[in-house]
This record gives C-alpha cells, structure tokens and sequence, in this order.
C-alpha cells in the first residue's frame, strides 16, 4: 500500500544500508561498491580510496603496461549441481607481472558464498580469461562436499571436502572459519562432522586460491563414493556400543 509506515521503513533501510556498502573514488569521484574499492598510500603521505578501474589504470602505467585495458564484468548467474542458481560479480587487480580476476556472491553487500580466482597475464584477452574462469566455476559448482542428513550437517559419501579458510570475528581469528560450497561452517561444527570418522585416516592440502579448489585435486572416484556409507553407519555404531 502507498504511503504505508511500515513498507516505506523498509525501504529507506535498504537504501541507507545500500549508500554504507558504496565509495566515492578519489580518483575518478565515480561512486562504487565497497568491495571494488582499493586503499592506495602510505603512513606518511597518507591513503585514498580509489576504484578498481583507477587502481589498475595506475599500476599499468608504473609497470609500463601501455597496452593494457581494464574492463567491468556484468553479473552472471550459474546453476549448480543442485540446479540452484548463483549470481557471481567480478573484480580484477593488476599486480606486477600477473593480473587477479575473481568471482565472489555477495553476502550483505560484501563478497562471501562461492568465491573463485584465476590469475592470467595482464596482456592476454580479458574475455578468454573470463572464460577459463567461468569454466573453474562450472567445475566447482558441479559437486557438493557436505550434506545434511538427520543427525545434521555430515561430508559427503565421496569423503572429499575441498574449501577456503576464512578468519572468523567471533573466535577472535584462534580458529579458522570454513567456506564449503557456498557456506560458512565453523571450526566446532566441522570437528562435529569429522568425528563420525573416528579412528580413520586423513589427508590435508594447502593450497593458494588461484590454483582452484577442483582442477588442483585429484578426481573423486567411484568407488570411493560406494564406500562410504556402510563404513560409516559401521563407525556410528560402533561409537555408540561404547557409550
């Protein structure tokens, strides 16, 4: 209903909560969303905010990259294995020798869900890196690595969880904060879903975001996807003869 307190309360709390997640660039004065915003400076000459396009503009012209281009991504929306839907937006930082181009959800306004990068050269076509980039996000989107089942959020029968760490406020940063398919799960909750594993054994990597959670590991086989189950209802059970 026009006019109604309620509705127009609502709205003007979208629209301030919209003008907190943009700057103003003091480089070109174009408005811009917080997360393409990049502080450039020092402790004695001071800082500014500037945008992506004025930050890698600037960075080209210090590395003598006088054929180099920015170039603003729209928003592409990409159906996972689910064929639930994800809009990606994207963001490029020039480096030195190498160019980052990545593709985040936004959480509040802010990057968070699905995050993927890839780092190509600053002269190679923008559209063909783009492109392997997409292909890294098919790749990612097309596996889940933990489900939920009735005694809640478990890893998947593949038994294979591939994420990013994050740093996570409430701990104070003491413990890490897990970003797996899309979502965060802390340090407590995945302790919880490793113990239904109790006595097996465990491999770790590390490695940069760059590299691709999917392309840098090795395939999830068959078989290992077939074992999971009885193996693990056998764990169960055994853990709870004991208690």
């Amino acid at each position: 209903m026009v006019g109604d307190p309620g509705r127009l309360a609502i709205l003007n709390e979208k629209v301030e909560t919209r003008q907190k997640q943009q700057t103003r660039c003091a480089g070109c004065g174009q408005v811009a969303p917080s997360y393409d915003i990049v502080n450039v400076g020092s402790i004695e000459k001071g800082y500014r905010a500037i945008c992506a396009k004025c930050f890698n503009t600037e960075m080209a012209k210090l590395d003598g990259l006088d054929r180099f281009e920015h170039v603003t991504f729209e928003p592409v929306r990409l159906a996972e294995c689910t064929r639930e839907t994800h809009e990606f937006h994207f963001r490029t930082h020039l480096f030195g020798t190498g160019i980052a181009l990545d593709a985040f959800e936004l959480r509040d306004g802010h990057p968070g869900g699905y995050q993927f990068q890839i780092i190509g050269d600053p002269q190679e076509d923008p559209l063909v890196l783009l492109g392997r980039l997409i292909e890294r996000i098919r790749r990612g989107l097309s596996i889940k690595h933990v489900c939920n089942d009735e005694s809640g959020l478990q890893i998947a029968d593949h038994l294979v969880v591939r994420g990013t760490i994050d740093w996570d406020d409430s701990q104070g940063g003491s413990v890490p904060l897990l970003n797996v398919d899309g979502r965060e799960i802390t340090w407590q909750e995945f302790g919880r879903m490793l113990m239904s594993f109790e006595g097996w054994q465990f491999k770790m990597e590390i490695r940069e975001k760059s590299e691709g959670a999917v392309s840098g590991f090795p395939r999830i086989s068959e078989t290992t996807q077939r074992r999971r189950p009885n193996q693990v209802g056998a764990s169960r059970f055994a853990r709870k003869r004991r208690l």
